[in-house]
Parts: structure tokens; C-alpha cells; sequence
């Protein structure tokens, strides 16, 4: 593992968005490639580093354990199975694989020259509510994707027909092109670097070995995502071409906005409403949670607005960590639709206490005193 900084490799500020650091891998990578640097040991060095760079800095989770730990961090994280799996060099071959097969002749190959490529990675969107987020679900998407053609078995050729060795490559893929100085190989035009073609197109398929079809993948949501975690299905996007592996599906986890509860990370809050005279004189009141009702304790002379917290009855971190609380704030209620003999009761009540405003309404005695000085300072 490199000691570097890794956002120095990069040339990134530390706030760079993953856009930004697959931009800069991207840069890199181009310019120390292997292939582009053949004999030169340094530029395979200043590669790796940067493909290690780029697998930590994309992954939420790791860069978080480097930013707060450092190198030391990322040691004890992958001894202990830490990390889920980003590849660099899978983000680097779909973007530039076919940029260097065509140049360099390099890039997945298999038997007789044939070249190959990796399948695209797919993106859905999955609308979950807070529950299922939480406690996890088990959950069937839809969606269409291409496919390995059934018809042909992915070659392309119609029933009855095979592919035939290319004439103008000789079943090589390449093909040797001389551009001034310069002698690069590149993939074959003629064949489009399969080494075969194809002179009778399947029907299903029209020769391309791969058809849209609509697919269902059961995804195992754990417990404690949230909205913007990824989960990524290995091997579950688009089917490779020529044999090539397939893409992997990326679900995105959208929750979806709860009528009582909000969450800020681990912890949930909500509103309750209480009645004047619970807030006056204390009591208990019955509020929902994710495990069901309790009973929440309001202390006498409750304010509105006031938090009350239940403990451990949040959401517990999907990446580990402690349950979070539930924070309930206080709305106390003002009785409405009050008949004759209810509306006497209060004018008695406020009778009462209008006495004393200090004693009985310290907020609204202080209140008014602030804006008494307020104005006497605009006077004097």
C-alpha cells in the first residue's frame, strides 16, 4: 500500500466530488498507462498508485477511514474485511479499454485473437419506505438490460450458420495500421475486433449477440440504509460482448418521506402534541416509535417546543455503530370550538394568573421588558 497522500496522487482537494476523483484517475491513468510507458518501471508505479488512490477515495466508506485514521486506518479496516470492493481498474477499462485495445493491443482477449469487453454497469433507483430501510427488506426490481442472445448463444449467426474466420484480420481481432512514422495496431474494421463474422445475422439478435429483455433480481437490502447508499450487485448489469464478463447493477437507495417521522442519520425525531393541561400539570402521553407505541414522560410546566428524548429507539447505523434516539418535540395544543361555560373557566383562569405575570409567565414577563427597553432606547 502507498504511504502517499492520497489526494495529492490524485492532485484533488481533500472536499473533491467522486466526479472529480474519477476525472483526475482518468487523467492519470491515460498518462502513466503501461502501455503508453513500455519499459519505463516508474510509470507503472505512479499507475498503481493511482488506481489504489482512486479505489479508497471512491468508496464512501473507506474514505471516511482515511480521512479520520489515515494509512493505519486502512490496514485494520481491510485485515478486517473492511470496504466493499471497488475496482478502479473496472471504471478505467469501460472508459478507456477500447481506447487501448485499438492502440496497444491490450485488453481482455480470448482464444484464436478474438477481443472482448466487459459489459456496462446499470444504475436503478430503489423507493424505499422508512421501515424497510431500517429493519431491511428483501425486495424484486424490474428492469431491461442487455442480454446474452438465447437464439445464437451470443455469436450472432442465425441457426444452422457459424461465424466465420475474418479476412481481413485473419481471426486476429487487429489489424496493423502505419500513420506517418508511427505503426499502431488497432481493432479491426472489418470484424469490429471479434475475429469472426457473420454472414448470416440471427434473427433474434440481427448479428449483435445480445438482445433487450426485461430481467426481475431479488435485492437483499440490509438493515440501516439510507437515502444515497449504494448497493452493488456483482455481475448483474449488462452482458459483455464477444464473452466478455458482464457490467454490475448499482441500486441507489431513495427513502421516501414518512407522514410522522423524520431522520437525520441515526436518529429519528417527530412532533407530539399535548393538551394544555398536560403541559400545565405533567403526565403521560402514548407516542408512536418504529417497535410501537410507549408511553413518553412530559414533566410539569412542559413549553412548546420542548425535546423529550427516548433512547434507543432510532436507527441503528447500517455500517455498525450504536442505535440512535428518537427526539420528540412538545406542541402543546390550544382547545378550540369551546362552549360558553369552557370559555369562563379560562377567563378565570387567565384572571388568575394575570396577577402575577412574573411568577406565572416568566418567558412572556422577560419578553415584553425587552421590548419595553427596545423602544426607550429609540426614544431617549
Amino acid at each position: 500500500m502507498s504511504k502517499r497522500d492520497y489526494y495529492k496522487v490524485l492532485d484533488v482537494a481533500r472536499n473533491a466530488t467522486e466526479a472529480e476523483i474519477k476525472k483526475a484517475y482518468r487523467r492519470l491513468a491515460m498518462k502513466h498507462h503501461p502501455d503508453r510507458n513500455p519499459d519505463d518501471h516508474s510509470a507503472e508505479e505512479k499507475f498503481k498508485e493511482c488506481k489504489e488512490a482512486c479505489e479508497v477515495l471512491i468508496d464512501a466508506q473507506l474514505r471516511a477511514t482515511y480521512d479520520q485514521y489515515g494509512h493505519a486506518g486502512l490496514e485494520a479496516a481491510r485485515g478486517g474485511g473492511g470496504g466493499r470492493g471497488f475496482d478502479a481498474s473496472d471504471m478505467f477499462s469501460q472508459a478507456f479499454g477500447e481506447v487501448f485495445g485499438d492502440l496497444f493491443g491490450s485488453g481482455g482477449r480470448r482464444g484464436g485473437g478474438e477481443q472482448v469487453f466487459r459489459g456496462a454497469d446499470l444504475r436503478y433507483a430503489l423507493e424505499l419506505d422508512l421501515h424497510q430501510a431500517v429493519f431491511g427488506d428483501k425486495v424484486d426490481i424490474e428492469f431491461a438490460s442487455l442480454g446474452e442472445c438465447e437464439t445464437c448463444n451470443g455469436n450472432g449467426a442465425a441457426k444452422g450458420s457459424r461465424p466465420v474466420t475474418c479476412a481481413t484480420c485473419g481471426g486476429h481481432g487487429q489489424v496493423r495500421v502505419s500513420q506517418g512514422f508511427f505503426s499502431i495496431q488497432q481493432a479491426c474494421p472489418h470484424c469490429r475486433g471479434r475475429g469472426q463474422t457473420v454472414s448470416e445475422p440471427c434473427d433474434t439478435c440481427y448479428g449483435q449477440g445480445r438482445v433487450r429483455r426485461s430481467r426481475t433480481v431479488n435485492v437483499d437490502v440490509p438493515a440501516g440504509v439510507d437515502s444515497g447508499d449504494r448497493i452493488r450487485l456483482s455481475g448483474q448489469g449488462e452482458a459483455g460482448r464477444n464473452g466478455g464478463p458482464a457490467g454490475d447493477l448499482y441500486v441507489e437507495i431513495q427513502v421516501r418521506e414518512h407522514p410522522i417521522f423524520e431522520r437525520d442519520g441515526a436518529h429519528l425525531s417527530c412532533e407530539v402534541p399535548i393538551s394544555f393541561a398536560t403541559a400545565v400539570l405533567g403526565g403521560e402521553v402514548e407516542v408512536p416509535t418504529l417497535d410501537g407505541q410507549v408511553r413518553l414522560k412530559v414533566p410539569p410546566e412542559t413549553q412548546s417546543g420542548k425535546v423529550l428524548r427516548l433512547r434507543d429507539k432510532g436507527v441503528k447505523p447500517v455500517r455498525g455503530g450504536s442505535r440512535g434516539d428518537l427526539f420528540c418535540r412538545v406542541a402543546v395544543e390550544t382547545p378550540v370550538n369551546l362552549d360558553a361555560a369552557q370559555r369562563k373557566l379560562v377567563e378565570k383562569l387567565e384572571a388568575s394568573l394575570r396577577g402575577d405575570p412574573g411568577r406565572h409567565s416568566p418567558r412572556g414577563q422577560s419578553w415584553f421588558d425587552g421590548v419595553k427597553t427596545f423602544f426607550e432606547k429609540i426614544v431617549n
